[in-house]
């Protein structure tokens, strides 16, 4: 056994710095190591997150160009549902940046509207050829805005009593005396006019009524030549997959709709005689007459399921009440359209849906009148769309008087209209409640005219 010499362990004791010196050399150098390890996996980290946002970000943006450019196609070709190709999709779009590299991709799914509707379903995804696997979704819903989206459009002058209520749009190419409550825009296309018993040079809309804020005028006039719907449109449709009836040979037909999604059809063999004083104005005064707006005789004829297309085409005049299963409309005219051949409808009794906001609508369009008959429910309702191609909406100046009459939808015709006689009311409906029924705006009955231009519905991003 080999000893070392006293004098060198004491030595190698008390040198203790470079003891020290050795470990912190070792150390840190270790702690270093780590340091610069962690910062580069952070710095590494932090650029690879970068880059992913910067994809995603680009990928939702590339996403949003398939949402524009199938909007500018939309307007080019309103009907095409299919991107121009003729075939079912989904439809993929290279996406190129400003120096005509391509550097990513958009894929569209389009839903065409379903029948009867104008709403246009399509989907976006975007891309980058980077990292296509972080792809951004976006889904968007437009559609035709319909002129049921306000309670009245009129082609004529207006007049609103005490006793009027109006929730919703109305628009007029004449001028509107107002004198009841309101919660919405009233539009009248002049400036100034003469209103019938009223003062002359009178605003575009006058009256006691309010609020006087939602009052505008003059407002461009609504072309009626461009928006009354085209009846023969709905004939061709009741021709290809709806009902077409025929003229009754007697004194037309009467539909009862049911819950269950029919309607029974009777054809009406006499009407009931009243009469109406005021039914002739000549220099300012009424004449008297007998009108026959009511049913006295009927036979049933059979019951029928409302069609799938929704049209339905009668040549002859029509008494309309029940309750609505269905997205349809009921029109009544005749071809070669001739004034003395107009046909019309009668609204006899409520006419109500099975559900609101839902997918059941009813419009009734007539060439000619829309008339309330005399024997109608004390307070009536009617949840519809009515439209009056060549002549008005009206009750005429029968001996008694209702107490209410509601409309939920909305009312467009030629020559205009009214429900009610004098002030206090002696004929006709004392009180009138005309409520906008949203769900019309894009759920537009078949046949109904709507505006020319896609209208954005929704926005959202698809997770």
């Amino acid at each position: 056994m080999k000893l070392f010499p006293l004098h060198n362990t004491k030595k190698f004791l008390h040198d203790k710095r470079g003891n020290l010196l050795l470990f912190v050399m070792i150390f840190g150098s270790l702690a270093f190591t780590m340091i610069v390890m962690g910062v580069s996996s952070y710095a590494l980290f932090e650029n690879q997150a970068s880059n992913r946002k910067q994809s995603r970000d680009l990928s939702f943006h590339i996403a949003e160009a398939g949402i524009n450019y199938y909007r500018w196609h939309l307007a080019h070709s309103p009907e095409d549902y299919q991107d121009g190709t003729g075939v079912a999709g989904p439809y993929v779009h290279a996406f190129e940046d400003k120096n005509g590299d391509v550097i990513g991709y958009f894929s569209l799914d389009i839903d065409a509207p379903l029948a009867g509707t104008t709403i246009v379903n399509f989907r976006s995804t975007g891309w980058t050829i980077a990292q296509p696997q972080n792809t951004r979704t976006i889904g968007v819903r437009v559609g035709y805005p319909a002129l049921t989206d306000f309670s009245f459009v009129e082609n004529s002058d207006m007049s609103f009593s005490y006793t009027t209520e109006v929730h919703g749009k109305i628009h007029s190419n004449g001028g509107i005396e107002f004198n009841g409550t309101t919660d919405s825009i009233l539009q009248s296309a002049k400036e100034i006019y003469d209103p019938v018993g009223g003062p002359v040079n009178s605003p575009g809309i006058w009256g006691n009524g309010g609020p006087t804020t939602f009052w505008d005028f003059p407002v461009p006039p609504k072309d009626f030549n461009a928006i009354t719907t085209d009846l023969a449109g709905i004939r061709d449709a009741s021709d290809a997959g709806g009902l077409h009836f025929y003229s009754s040979g007697s004194e037309g037909y009467h539909m009862i709709f049911q819950a269950d999604g029919t309607f029974k059809l009777y054809t009406v063999t006499k009407r009931q005689k009243y009469t109406d004083y005021c039914k002739t104005v000549y220099n300012g005064y009424c004449y008297s007459g007998n009108v026959y707006y009511d049913i006295q005789n009927e036979t049933y004829d059979a019951t029928y399921t409302i069609p799938a297309n929704g049209a339905i085409f009668v040549e002859d005049d029509i008494w309309v009440e029940g309750v609505v299963n269905g997205h349809v409309s009921v029109g009544a005219g005749r071809f070669p359209v001739l004034e003395s051949t107009y046909q019309e409808i009668y609204p006899i009794g409520n006419i109500t849906l099975l559900a609101k906001e839902s997918t059941n609508v009813i419009g009734l369009i007539a060439q000619g009148d829309i008339v309330y008959p005399y024997n109608v429910p004390n307070d009536m309702v009617v949840e519809a769309a009515l439209l009056s191609q060549f002549k008005k909406i009206y009750r005429p100046y029968f001996s008694n008087t209702k107490n209410s009459l509601t409309i939920f939808g909305s009312q467009i015709s030629y020559a205009g209209g009214g429900v009610k006689w004098g002030n206090p009311v002696v004929s006709g409906f004392i009180n009138t409640i005309y409520i906008y029924d949203g769900n019309l705006r894009y759920l537009v009955p078949p046949g109904f005219p709507v505006e020319p231009t896609y209208e954005l519905i929704s926005w959202e991003e698809i997770e």
